[in-house]
């Protein structure tokens, strides 16, 4: 339980103390005696010399990671961490301010997450973003209750501070997304209200030019000058330079290979996406022929793509690169496996085990080197603090095996897909790879509802080139995110060629996105649509049904399984 302290502080107004929790103090002599040793966090990310960042306490909110983008659209690097992360994680990241993030609960409900007390104790710039402002007012002396009215959606904001730093370049009205139930009611001392809406008389609220409260959402798109708020908060009241770009992130990342990996060996697991190609890229210009890729056949890949893939690769990569059909193996032990996240886990630890045998050929190997992205690991990992639930794991991340002997090389765990791409661009891959639809690492495993067999898999790999056939004949490719067929357990009734018939039914998936955590079902033209279908139910044996799945994500995935 947080209470607010004032009168053990000589900054009365903003003094916390968290019950049971490591003295400040504390936390802050932790920072400064912080050596080598880098915790499991994104801090290995960031440069040494120019290190800063801004760090998002995540309370639950389906928008916390949109935050994080926007940030690192600025070219700061930020962080999303969960609630209760303790300061030695967070220290190494040099952080320049803090955000709080929104989320579902109530602050005054019993067991309401809270802010740590480090947040307000090191004197950094604050801005709480929706629950993070209830967060703001209740441990700092104010009053939250629920509103007469909820406010969802669109409204006006009428600054009545324009020559607060928080709204330079903003004029006295803005439109902005608003997404809350409750209000504050009173606010903190030392605080005073800088904007309103017609159902928030404090909308906005501030303290020192240090401490800002905001009801509505800056990082969403409806609210159109989101961006230049959170800009004026990192850059004119946290004072960042904007160092984050991935010319230094491919410096430092070189650097830091170099160092982690010494003289020992790597394998790098190669599937064909950016991801893999970028790591394989990055580490070859590290270590060089300490580095060994596999490209593992898994028997769950699309229709010609272990031919075109190794074709690409020993055209572009200019490094060895060995092939392993292990179809049957992962077949077998898919056999009779149904649930999603087994099917995850199964193909998880099996990659590791081809891994593991390869690496024996090769003498003593150190290191296993995998594409892992921050979406995978956010949506494998769920808070300690359950302010956010995992959605599904992925097999590269909570797949894999605990008694695994190797260590995990993994330079793009804390980007972003588009991050990525840059990336790739910048170590001059061409565009091919760069610019190549996800395929997820399980493949086609989980776009097959149910048992994966054989017949399935010839069935799903059918459909899918017609899919992808039509999509590049209408030069739509390049601008879909994903575009694929899912083989569903419907069977559906259907008349061809006057006779009956009883066959499966196909899905077609095709969606709009930047990052993967959110995305939109992509309007395909009807004729396109409708000549994918033709060509499915006359081309593919045992179709009988198309039908085009038009749910955004959230709240669906983009995935099936």
């Amino acid at each position: 339980m947080t209470e607010v302290n004032p009168e053990n502080s000589p900054d009365k107004s903003h003094r916390v103390t968290t019950s049971g929790d490591i003295e400040v103090s504390t936390y802050l002599k932790i920072a400064k005696g912080i050596g080598g040793e880098q915790p499991a966090t994104a801090g290995e990310a960031v440069s040494g010399a120019k290190r800063e960042a801004i760090i998002v306490i995540d309370f639950g909110s389906q928008y916390s990671m949109l935050i994080a983008r926007r940030i690192r659209e600025l070219q700061v690097y930020c962080e999303l961490v969960p609630h209760d992360t303790p300061w030695e994680k967070i220290a190494p990241l040099n952080p320049k301010g803090f955000i709080l993030s929104g989320g579902p609960a109530s602050v005054y409900e019993p067991g309401a997450p809270l802010a740590p007390a480090y947040v307000y104790e090191g004197r950094l710039p604050v801005l709480g973003i929706c629950y993070g402002m209830q967060v703001l007012s209740k441990q700092l002396g104010g009053t939250v209750a629920q509103g007469v009215k909820y406010e969802y959606g669109h409204a006006i904001l009428h600054i009545s501070d324009l020559d607060s730093p928080l709204f330079s370049e903003l004029t006295d009205t803005s439109p902005v997304w608003m997404s809350h139930a409750d209000k504050i009611e009173t606010m903190p001392p030392g605080f005073k209200s800088l904007a309103y809406t017609e159902n928030s008389p404090i909308a906005v609220m501030g303290s020192d030019n240090r401490i800002f409260g905001i009801q509505f959402h800056p990082e969403v798109a409806h609210t159109p000058y989101g961006k230049t708020i959170l800009s004026n908060f990192v850059f004119k009241i946290c004072g960042c330079q904007g160092n984050w770009t991935m010319g230094n992130f491919i410096t430092d990342s070189l650097d830091r290979i170099k160092e982690q990996v010494g003289d020992g060996k790597v394998i790098n697991a190669l599937s064909g996406g950016v991801d893999s190609s970028v790591v394989a890229t990055l580490i070859h210009q590290a270590i060089g022929d300490q580095l060994s890729c596999i490209f593992v056949n898994n028997g769950l890949l699309r229709r010609e793509e272990a031919e075109r893939t190794l074709k690409v690769f020993q055209q572009n990569l200019g490094m060895k690169i060995t092939y392993i059909d292990a179809s049957d193996r992962f077949l077998n032990r898919l056999k009779g496996v149904t649930d999603p996240e087994t099917k995850r886990k199964a193909i998880g630890e099996e990659f590791i085990r081809v891994f593991e045998e390869e690496a024996k050929k090769l003498g003593r190997v150190d290191f296993l080197s995998q594409g892992t992205l921050y979406p995978d690991v956010i949506e494998s990992v769920s808070s300690v603090s359950n302010a956010s639930v995992k959605i599904k794991t992925h097999h590269n991340v909570g797949g894999l095996p605990t008694n695994m002997t190797f260590k995990l090389l993994e330079p793009l765990r804390f980007l972003f897909k588009d991050e990525v791409r840059q990336v790739g661009l910048e170590l001059g891959l061409p565009e091919e790879m760069v610019w190549r639809q996800p395929f997820p690492g399980p493949g086609l495993a989980i776009r097959i509802i149910g048992e994966v067999t054989r017949e399935k898999l010839e069935i799903l790999r059918s459909a899918d080139w017609i899919v992808m056939n039509e999509i590049k004949n209408a030069k739509l490719y390049h601008q879909l995110w994903q575009s694929f067929a899912i083989l569903t357990d419907v069977k559906s009734v259907g008349v061809m060629g006057d006779y009956r018939t009883y066959g499966y039914l196909i899905a077609i998936r095709a969606v709009t996105s930047n990052d993967a955590m959110t995305a939109d079902w992509a309007r395909l033209p009807y004729d396109l649509l409708a000549q994918i279908s033709s060509r499915i139910v006359n081309e593919v044996p045992g179709v009988n049904r198309v039908v085009y799945d038009i749910t955004s994500k959230p709240p669906s995935t983009i995935e099936w399984e």
